[in-house]
């Protein structure tokens, strides 16, 4: 199977306009996600899809491929679904475009599990929760597993999850595991995406601001593989700055 890397891109962030030209480390944001998209074992191919002409002339300004989208996209899979017609894949991984640094470990393992079941239409990570303040805030997004590993529920509030975690139960090196922290990544199957921009916006997916709940809402299964490579979002300004310490503490490294 082929698969392509796409990576929706917006200019008009509410929180951080402008955000994937934010430079980090003498390089845009932007370029950061896409090399760490290009180094995974398991992809073939990575394009960002944005509706900015600025960005579209910084990613080939570093070599990489844009394609333009249109302004009207509600989601970044929308956005992704706009490029089907241009890039011919068998799957398709969401890296966020203000994820940079999402692990290739991560990556990979994501496309692992969507290829090894033929049942599964997408497939997504997340990470073990450790501190209850993370746990309880709206910007850290939790999800629900079932005992077979797919996402029964995505929520901003601080649902429980007994079946893998909760405050009482403990790792061997004794930290608590409020639960499960879902990363900005998703893989899907060609069909799964296709179908999933010809459906509305769910009820659930508008109450939670979270797209991936129009696949639940249409009794669609998402895999949820655990990964304990976290990965910090840029939503503001003080998540850049954070970025912008880590990554350039790991480049001199």
């Amino acid at each position: 199977m082929v698969t392509a890397a796409i990576i929706p891109a917006r200019y008009g962030s509410t929180r951080l306009p402008g955000k994937p030209l934010a430079e980090i480390g003498g390089k845009p944001l932007i370029q950061w996600v896409v090399e760490r998209a290009v180094s995974c074992a398991r992809i073939d191919r990575a394009v960002v899809a944005t509706d900015d002409q600025r960005i579209r002339d910084a990613v080939e300004a570093f070599g990489g491929e844009a394609l333009m989208t249109s302004e009207s996209c509600s989601t970044g899979s929308e956005r992704i679904a706009e490029t089907l017609d241009r890039v011919e894949c068998d799957l398709i991984v969401n890296v966020q475009g203000d994820e940079p640094m999402i692990a290739t470990e991560t990556i990979d393992l994501a496309i692992e599990a969507i290829e090894g079941d033929s049942d599964c239409p997408v497939s997504t990570a997340a990470v073990p929760i450790h501190d209850r303040a993370e746990w309880e805030s709206p910007h850290a997004v939790k999800v629900v597993i079932d005992s077979r590993g797919y996402a029964l529920y995505f929520s901003r509030s601080p649902i429980p999850n007994r079946s893998r975690s909760g405050p009482d139960v403990a790792e061997p090196k004794g930290r608590p595991l409020w639960g499960l922290k879902h990363l900005g990544l998703y893989v899907y199957r060609r069909q799964a995406l296709l179908d999933y921009v010809s459906w509305p916006l769910s009820r659930l997916e508008q109450v939670e601001k979270l797209e991936q709940l129009r696949f639940l809402d249409h009794g669609y299964r998402i895999r949820v593989i655990e990964t304990p490579y976290d990965s910090v979002g840029v939503d503001t300004p003080e998540d850049l700055e954070r970025v912008r310490t880590l990554l350039v503490s790991q480049e001199e490294s």
